[in-house]
């Protein structure tokens, strides 16, 4: 069986903390067929003192390659986190370009498939993940690399004219031809990728996904959503719920109901409107004052970008605003948390809530839509209230849809949530685990390697 050589920003480690459901498939897929991991080190050093930390765990191997501060400044926290992640986002206006933020990521994408081309063995196959790295795959071509070359977008792709709104786009999304496979979240991202290369770089493309450029070179795309390890959530849940986190969390809500919305700390996962709308709720249902609680978890992400600075004060002004104005003695309304908790916890916050609030307004997939269900107790269930705009909602339509754009619609959700049946509650969430369980983070990994070897 053919070595995997998986690459990624970052790395997560055997038994790292940080490591979610996409580092343990990608751990299982290496671990199974042995293999390679490679990414940035999360080590910042002075030029000339540059590492590559090579190290073994059974038949996976790892390389953490380090990054200058410059480099750094310019590849990461520069183009990919200040242009194209605004621009995935549909966020155009706070892209913000640079020629030298743009130089710094060819540059370090040079670098990368550099040290990979001196790693790899006959017969590798390559497998390349998200934005950071888009143009990996063609600097590994002109480096003579002939692997089979797989790429997977874990964020949104808006349509042409978004995209090619971008300086130099040409450089950028052109660059995914040099792939024998692109994997997406969604047909609507599909549509997207296709509909570019049709506009701007003049290819035929079929309904199936197959591209042929010009000059003779095709490439395959196609739609892999990711899904989570189902059964493993539940289990965590069902251990979690006599956790002492857990236990703590019950107690201090003495019988009231929660809901509860876990994101990382960032423009697209709509926190302001989900604030301001459940602010909104209380206002227009009284009654529901003192019996109900959001808990909010959202660790901060980027903090050396302004707008993540400034995006963090206002969710601060908005919970003290709503806190102010509706909290008892004995009851905060918006219980706003900024750190990160481990998954076990998670699993045990989502099963004891009685509404997961998922409500980004641009989202590749959203595996928090995912986790709350399958962390779900099948005999008292709670109900998930779920963005339009999130690629999760195409595969959970029995969840409360709703446009995050419209804070009426949140607190339409949220009423019809609280006085939802329990006998529709256990059929939707039945129906949406069912799709869970069989569309796993395996399931997920297994078709797009698969679709990599007949590409």
């Amino acid at each position: 069986m053919s070595r995997l050589i998986v690459v990624s920003n970052r790395v997560a480690l055997p038994k790292e903390a940080r490591a979610g459901g996409l580092a343990s498939a990608m751990q299982a897929a290496l671990a199974e067929r042995g293999g390679l991991w490679f990414g940035w080190s999360g080590r910042l050093v002075e030029e000339g003192e540059r590492t590559l930390d090579r190290r073994s765990e059974g038949r996976v191997d790892y390389a953490l390659l380090d990054l200058t501060r410059a480099e750094y400044q310019e590849y990461y926290l520069g183009f990919a986190n200040r242009t194209l992640w605004p621009l995935l986002h549909f966020r155009q206006a706070l892209l913000d370009f640079s020629r030298k933020d743009f130089a710094g990521y060819l540059r370090v994408n040079r670098l990368f498939a550099e040290h990979i081309a001196g790693l790899l063995r006959p017969g590798d196959r390559i497998w390349v993940h998200d934005y950071h790295l888009i143009p990996l795959g063609a600097e590994l071509r002109r480096l003579g690399v002939e692997a089979s070359l797989g790429f997977f977008l874990h964020v949104p792709l808006p349509p042409r004219d978004l995209l090619a709104a971008l300086p130099h786009h040409e450089l950028v999304f052109s660059a995914l031809a040099a792939y024998d496979l692109v994997g997406l979240q969604t047909p609507t991202d599909l549509n997207a990728l296709l509909g570019y290369f049709r506009d701007e770089c003049a290819a035929v493309a079929d309904e199936g996904g197959n591209v042929r450029l010009p000059d003779g070179r095709r490439f395959r795309a196609g739609v892999f959503p990711i899904g989570i390890d189902t059964e493993r959530v539940a289990r965590q849940a069902e251990r979690a719920v006599g956790s002492a986190a857990n236990k703590r969390l019950v107690t201090s809500l003495e019988h009231r109901r929660l809901a509860i919305g876990v994101d990382r700390l960032d423009y697209s996962k709509g926190l302001p409107q989900r604030f301001e709308a459940f602010g909104r709720f209380l206002s227009q249902h009284p009654e529901w004052r003192s019996k109900l609680s959001l808990l909010q978890i959202a660790p901060p992400s980027r903090e050396d970008v302004p707008e993540y600075r400034e995006l963090r004060s206002r969710l601060e002004r908005l919970a003290g605003a709503t806190n102010g104005r509706y909290a008892e003695p004995d009851w905060v309304p918006i219980r706003y948390v900024n750190r990160s908790f481990q998954q076990e916890t998670l699993t045990g916050f989502y099963r004891s809530a009685h509404v997961g609030l998922v409500t980004p307004l641009r989202d590749g997939m959203n595996l928090v839509a995912k986790e709350f269900v399958a962390a779900q107790a099948a005999e008292d269930p709670g109900v998930l209230v779920l963005s339009n705009l999130a690629g999760s909602a195409r595969e959970l339509p029995q969840a409360i849809i709703i446009n995050p754009l419209d804070p009426d619609d949140i607190v339409e959700s949220l009423e019809t949530a609280l006085a939802m049946p329990l006998a529709e509650r256990r059929e939707r969430w039945s129906a949406m685990f069912e799709h869970l369980r069989r569309h796993d983070i395996t399931a997920w990994r297994n078709a797009f390697l698969s679709a990599l070897d007949e590409a």
